[in-house]
C-alpha cells in the first residue's frame, strides 16, 4: 500500500472512515487517541499537545481532528465553555464545520455527543457515543469517551456494559485491542466484582505490563479489599512498568499513598505526596492530579496530621478553578483546599455560585445534582471546618446514598464517607454517635480487615465510652 494513503485506507478497513484527505492527519489522529488509550504523552511526535498542532496544519478543516482536541478538553473537566471563550468558539467551530461538511453519520454523532458534553448534558453525551458502538463497536474514540463520561456520572454499571457490549467485536489485530482489558477491569472493580476484576486486569498485564490503566484498576481492587500490604508489594514491583504512563502516574501514586495512610504510616504518604503528587499537580495542571493532591492532604488531617503549609501553597493551584463548577467532584475538592487554606471568601464564593446554578440548571446534569447534593455537602463541609459537628454530621447522613452521581470511583468518594463518621464520632448527640458506629460497622463488613476502619472503631470507644 501506498505510504501516502496508509492511515486512510487502514482506517476505512476498520469500518470507521475519517472524512480528511490527508493522511498526515490520519495520522496524528491516531497518534492522539492511542496517547489518550495510553494515558502516555509520546514526546518523540510531541506529545498530545504537539500532535493536536500539527493535526490542525496537516487539515486545518479535518471535523474529527477539532473533535478529539476540543473533547479531550472538555473530559479534562479543567475548563468550562460557561467561562472560556476561546473553549467556546472550539466547540462552535467544530459544529459549524461537521454541518458544512458532507461527513459521516458517525462523524457527526462524534460531534453531537463532544456538544452534549461541554453544556454538561452528560447523560445524552454519552448516549450519543453508545449509538455510534451500536454500529460500529470497534470506536475507541467513542469507547473511551463514553468511559470516561459515564465516571463523571457516578454511572457504574453502564461504564462496565458499555465495554461488555463491544467485547464480542474486537480481535486481537484490533488496534489498541490489548487495553480493553483495564477499562472492563473498572467496570468490573466500580460494581464490586473484585475477583473477576482482578482476573481481567492480570490478563491484561501480561500482555502490556505498561497497561496504567490496567494497574489502575488493581490498585483498586486491593484498595476495596484492603489488602494494604499486597497492594504495597505491588507497587513496589511494577514501578518502573508506569511510572511512564505521565498522565496517570500521579494517581497511581496517590494510590500508593493511600496505602500507607491506611497503615497510620503518614511520613510515608506525605513524602508521596510532596516528591511525586504535589509536583505532577503543579506541573501538569491536570485536573486529575489536582484533586488527587486535595483528597489526600484532606485525608491526612482527618487523621489528626498537621500539613504544614501545603494547603496554601496548593490554594494557588485550586483558586483559578473556584468558579468552573464543571463537576461537584472538582468543586468539593477545591472547597476542601480553600478551607484548609483559611481562605473564608473563596469557600463562601465556591458555595454561593453552586447555589445560583442549581436554580437554572437547564440540561446540565451536575448543575441539576447542585441543590440536592452538591450545596448540602459544600455546607457539611463548611460546618465540619467550624467545629459544627452535630450540625455537619446532619447534613451529610441524608447524602450518604445520593453522592454516586457526583461522580469518581468508590475509592475516591470513600474519603466523603470517612468525613461523616469523623463527623459523628465528634458529634455530641448520642444518636449520631450510635450511627456513626453503624457506619464503621458497615465499612468492616464490606472491607474486612481494614487498618482504618479498625483504628476509628477504637476512636469511637474512647471518644463515647
Amino acid at each position: 500500500m501506498c505510504l501516502l494513503t496508509m492511515f486512510l485506507q487502514a482506517w476505512r478497513d476498520e469500518g470507521l472512515t475519517l472524512s480528511t484527505s490527508s493522511n498526515e492527519a490520519c495520522k496524528l489522529y491516531d497518534a492522539i487517541l492511542t496517547q489518550y488509550v495510553k494515558w502516555k504523552n509520546d514526546e518523540t511526535m510531541g506529545g498530545i499537545e504537539g500532535c493536536i498542532s500539527a493535526l490542525q496544519a496537516a487539515d486545518p478543516n479535518f471535523v474529527m481532528g477539532h473533535m478529539i482536541s476540543t473533547g479531550l478538553e472538555l473530559v479534562g473537566t479543567a475548563s468550562t465553555t460557561r467561562l472560556n471563550e476561546r473553549l467556546a468558539g472550539a466547540v462552535r467551530r467544530t459544529v459549524e464545520l461537521a454541518n458544512a461538511q458532507d461527513i459521516t453519520h458517525r462523524e457527526k454523532l462524534h460531534v453531537r455527543a463532544m456538544e452534549l458534553f461541554s453544556q454538561g448534558d452528560f447523560p445524552k453525551a454519552a448516549d450519543a457515543w453508545e449509538d455510534i458502538l451500536l454500529d460500529h463497536p470497534t470506536d475507541m474514540t467513542a469507547l473511551k469517551f463514553a468511559h470516561d463520561t459515564y465516571f463523571y456520572m457516578g454511572a457504574q454499571l453502564p461504564m462496565r456494559d458499555s465495554v461488555i457490549r463491544v467485547l464480542p467485536h474486537w480481535k486481537p489485530h484490533n488496534p489498541l485491542y490489548r487495553y480493553l482489558n483495564g477499562m472492563l477491569s473498572f467496570g468490573l472493580l466500580e460494581t464490586r466484582l473484585y475477583d473477576q476484576a482482578e482476573k481481567v486486569a492480570m490478563e491484561g498485564l501480561a500482555l502490556t505490563p505498561d497497561d496504567a490503566w490496567a494497574v489502575h484498576s488493581l490498585a483498586h481492587v486491593y484498595e476495596m479489599r484492603a489488602e494494604v500490604d499486597k497492594s504495597l508489594s505491588f507497587f513496589e514491583r511494577t514501578e518502573k512498568d508506569w511510572q511512564s504512563a505521565d498522565m496517570l502516574a500521579s494517581h497511581n501514586n496517590w494510590h500508593w499513598a493511600l496505602n500507607f495512610i491506611e497503615k497510620g504510616q503518614y511520613e510515608a504518604a506525605l513524602e508521596i505526596f510532596d516528591s511525586k503528587i504535589f509536583r505532577f499537580c503543579k506541573s501538569s495542571g491536570a485536573m486529575l492530579d489536582i484533586v488527587d493532591a486535595c483528597s489526600l492532604l484532606y485525608r491526612l488531617e482527618m487523621e489528626g496530621v498537621c500539613v504544614k503549609d501545603r494547603w496554601q501553597e496548593l490554594f494557588r493551584v485550586t483558586r483559578p478553578h473556584s468558579d468552573d463548577h464543571v463537576t461537584l467532584f472538582n468543586d468539593f475538592h477545591f472547597l476542601m483546599v480553600s478551607l484548609g487554606a483559611k481562605d473564608s471568601s473563596t469557600s463562601r464564593r465556591l458555595l454561593e455560585g453552586l447555589q445560583e446554578l442549581s436554580k437554572e440548571p437547564g440540561n446540565n446534569q451536575q448543575h441539576h445534582l447542585a441543590g440536592t447534593v452538591g450545596v448540602p455537602m459544600c455546607q457539611a463541609m463548611m460546618e465540619y471546618d467550624q467545629g459544627n459537628h452535630d450540625r455537619a454530621f446532619e447534613l451529610l447522613y441524608p447524602l450518604r446514598y445520593k453522592i454516586l452521581g457526583i461522580g469518581g470511583s468508590d475509592a475516591q468518594r470513600d474519603l466523603f464517607s470517612q468525613l461523616m463518621v469523623h463527623a459523628a464520632m465528634k458529634s455530641e448527640k448520642k444518636r449520631n454517635q450510635k450511627l456513626g458506629r453503624c457506619l464503621l460497622m458497615e465499612r468492616d463488613t464490606v472491607r474486612p480487615n481494614s487498618p482504618l476502619t479498625q483504628r476509628l472503631m477504637r476512636k469511637a470507644l474512647v471518644l463515647h465510652d
